[in-house]
């Protein structure tokens, strides 16, 4: 473990010199900003390629320094800063996996950012489909079994894409055995771990992919460690992921711009994990029993513990997780996301020198319990959607841009293919993919969710209930 930040350290050392700007940024170390001076401060650091803090693109110095350390922290042969969030990340692992026209297995419930991965790509899809969690309310993780039914079924897979864990804190259960199966066929094991970046510092946390021996992993640092918006990792051990292609393709996919603050609070969160301690841990988990046990005190309030300590659901009996969103908001509580069902929270990574106002955070939360149970019942009941095992689109991806398409009423979808990507959002996951067909539960669950004004990202036009499929006589 080190203490070491060396990008922080070079920025402090660069800005104490009282550099004289006549470089980009257009802000001149702030003194040209507007904004308010809790924000301008901030600027003073917001540095761009200058002698002494080094170049993310060709790191010799600083960076290089710094993304040695984060491979040495999580045990990888290389490591990288990511500026563009675990997206450019998914992006940048399935091009370094995957040539035009491959075969890429995926989870069918990944985030949005690998779909448009696999679009950009042009790799043709194998959809792997998990069964749903009666526990977590969610979809499931792989089975090892399912993986070995499309390997078989597809042995041509250049590699295989999964999510672990989940939005809502489930870890894959398989994830090892489906890693060591994998190799044994010689396939890569892609991992988007954008939630588990925190897993690193041990048990009660589940085991990290890379630690389960997975090929290219992206965290997103900014999610669970105290890093910036959009800052992420991303990891590379063994043969089968060439780091010469993750470099590659990072630097045509990532800003030639980077963001100075961004990668410094990289840096920071890369220290604060690997300086986690075992008193730290503790005192975190202390703490979070301490909340809990408050929490399932609130009358007619029912709190799941996921497999990942630092989530939590929360669920108010036949009442949507969107009233209870709403009525936490209320109290200036704001949680990750709602369904139909809960609330996810994530917990902070606390260390004993930090505290937070869980005392407080309970009361608040008593209040909107019972503003909740004042309300109408709205439970959404919401219809599973029944996917195959395996699948593939039922229209090629790469043909859909040549298509002709059309704006339905979503009401008159069934059976047509979409043109588009509908993604309730969070958690990010597709409710329908391009090239896929509109089923009646899949649309059952789209109308439910716009009873519940859940948040819908796509291209769609949903607010004159249209979506968009292939031309009347191509979706047949």
């Amino acid at each position: 473990m080190t203490q070491r930040r060396p990008l922080v350290d070079a920025l402090v050392n660069f800005q104490q010199q009282h550099p004289i700007s006549f470089h980009v940024p257009g802000h001149k170390n702030g003194i040209l900003s507007g904004l308010p001076d809790a924000f301008k401060s901030a600027l003073a650091y917001d540095f761009t390629e200058l002698a002494g803090l080094d170049d993310l693109h060709y790191p010799e110095e600083a960076i290089d320094e710094a993304q040695k350390l984060l491979a040495e922290a999580y045990g990888a042969q290389q490591s990288f800063f990511l500026v563009n969030g675990s997206t450019v990340g998914n992006l940048a692992m399935v091009y370094a996996a995957c040539e035009k026209g491959d075969t890429l297995l995926v989870q069918r419930n990944s985030h949005k950012s690998v779909f448009h991965a696999l679009e950009l790509a042009g790799v043709e899809p194998v959809y792997l489909a998990p069964e749903w969690n009666v526990d977590s309310l969610s979809a499931d993780s792989l089975r090892l079994e399912d993986v070995k039914e499309a390997v078989e079924a597809y042995p041509a897979a250049k590699a295989l894409m999964l999510a672990h864990p989940d939005y809502y804190g489930m870890a894959a259960q398989d994830l090892g055995a489906i890693i060591l199966y994998c190799h044994e066929k010689g396939i890569p094991v892609l991992v988007d771990e954008a939630h588990g970046a925190h897993f690193v510092a041990g048990p009660p946390f589940p085991a990290s992919a890379l630690a389960l021996g997975a090929d290219a992993v992206v965290q997103s640092a900014h999610k669970t460690l105290p890093a910036m918006t959009m800052g992420s990792f991303l990891h590379v051990q063994g043969s089968l992921v060439a780091s010469r292609k993750i470099k590659k393709y990072l630097r045509m996919l990532q800003s030639s711009s980077p963001s100075y603050l961004i990668m410094a609070s990289l840096d920071d969160a890369r220290a604060y994990i690997e300086n986690y301690s075992q008193p730290d841990m503790r005192s975190f988990l202390e703490k979070r029993q301490l909340f809990i046990d408050a929490l399932k005190s609130i009358s007619q309030l029912e709190v799941f513990e996921p497999d990942d300590p630092l989530k939590l659901m929360l669920r108010v009996g036949h009442h949507s997780g969107f009233q209870l969103k709403e009525q936490l908001e209320a109290m200036d509580i704001h949680a990750e996301l709602a369904d139909p069902y809960q609330v996810l929270l994530i917990l902070p990574l606390l260390k004993q020198v930090h505290s937070y106002p869980f005392a407080e955070i309970r009361s608040r939360v008593k209040e909107a319990v019972r503003a909740v149970l004042q309300e109408e019942r709205k439970t959404m009941g919401m219809a599973v959607p029944e996917l195959p095992k395996i699948s593939v689109p039922d229209m090629p991806l790469g043909t859909l841009d040549m298509e002709e398409t059309e704006w339905i009423p979503y009401a008159k979808g069934l059976g047509r293919i979409s043109a588009e990507m509908v993604v309730p959002y969070p958690p990010g996951i597709p409710l329908v993919l391009p090239g896929e067909r509109w089923t009646l539960d899949k649309l059952e669950i789209l109308a439910d969710y716009l009873a519940a004004s859940a948040q819908i990202q796509g291209e769609h036009r949903l607010e004159e209930k249209l979506i968009c499929v292939l031309a009347a006589e191509k979706g047949r």
